[in-house]
């Protein structure tokens, strides 16, 4: 194994040297300095960075008309316990320590789809929900699960918390949705997950057509605010999300389909603004099924192939 050593000389006593079965190499620095310098001065080209600040401008939109600041303080509960808590579980997990950038988004996430007037330690629990929902629930270390849609399913349940979807801009006017559109274009792109959000949002728009056309109750309540915001912030914000998510365009199609699917459904069953939470975790579930299933069936095909070499092997040695 390559080891860093600095290996003290008379003409270069500062000079870094990678240890190797045939002897020390020099260590070129200054490529190793420019990687670490364009990697510094490029902070919010990365994924996770560039919806952490996308979600930050959509906070600060939604303040600008609003005379209270129970969001802003819901948004602090939130972040400071979920940035703490998957902190905690990385440093007793012994993994390295880095800034939570994903903890910070799940916290935001969680407080711009609450309430604003729901108590802070709601807002704070429902972070922490989602946080160990998101170490617990793995499959090929990835959470199976949205955290943020977790976390708020589990806290409507037990607390009866409130989601207005404020984050989505809802109690502003209806104007303000090409602030919503304008930044969840930049998400989608920035992750790749146009098929996704495309197939989400044509499926949702069609089966409530379709529920319009059959004067099926409730279908003109969701084209109206909050509902069409709460949609498109999730398409843009939570259903984006990769961890939990496919990259294949093919299962990108489907996992916004099933959404859809599920979300209308639960909404004609159960109402209220939980129906998006429990499209999206159900999409989630599929995808989790579907990665089992290709990991048996590959752990499988390896043991067979294992076989017929073995049993190849010991018909010649015959």
């Amino acid at each position: 194994m390559n080891t860093y050593k600095k290996v003290p000389s008379m003409e270069y006593p500062q000079r870094k040297y990678i240890s190797t079965s045939r002897g020390y190499v020099v260590l070129d620095e200054t490529r190793e300095r420019r990687h670490n310098q364009k990697r510094s001065s490029n902070v919010l080209t990365t994924p996770k960075r560039y919806i952490l600040a996308m979600l930050l401008l959509m906070m600060g939109i939604a303040q600008i008309n609003s005379g209270a600041y129970a969001g802003l303080i819901n948004v602090g509960a939130a972040v400071i316990i979920a940035a703490l808590l998957d902190t905690l579980i990385a440093w007793k997990r012994k993994r390295k320590l880095t800034f939570p950038d994903g903890a910070v988004i799940t916290g935001l996430i969680v407080a711009l789809v609450l309430s604003p007037m729901v108590s802070w330690y709601v807002s704070g629990a429902t972070a922490a929900i989602a946080i160990v929902s998101k170490h617990l629930f793995k499959i090929k270390k990835k959470p199976v699960f949205n955290p943020a849609a977790f976390g708020l399913l589990i806290t409507t349940v037990l607390f009866s918390s409130g989601q207005s979807w404020w984050g989505g801009l809802s109690m502003l006017p209806a104007w303000c949705i090409v602030f919503l559109l304008i930044t969840g274009f930049l998400v989608t792109q920035k992750v790749n997950k146009f098929p996704q959000v495309f197939a989400f949002l044509g499926v949702y728009f069609l089966l409530l057509l379709i529920m319009g056309v059959a004067k099926l109750g409730g279908s003109g309540d969701m084209m109206r605010i909050p509902y069409i915001n709460s949609a498109l912030f999730l398409a843009f914000f939570m259903l984006t999300d990769p961890p939990t998510s496919p990259g294949k365009y093919k299962d990108q199609i489907l996992f916004g389909s099933i959404t859809a699917l599920a979300s209308v459904a639960a909404y004609m069953l159960f109402g209220g603004l939980v129906f998006l939470l429990v499209g999206v975790l159900t999409a989630n579930g599929w995808k989790a099924w579907k990665t089992f299933n290709n990991k048996n069936a590959s752990s499988i095909s390896s043991f067979l192939k294992q076989f017929t070499k073995s049993s190849k092997r010991r018909s010649t040695t015959r």
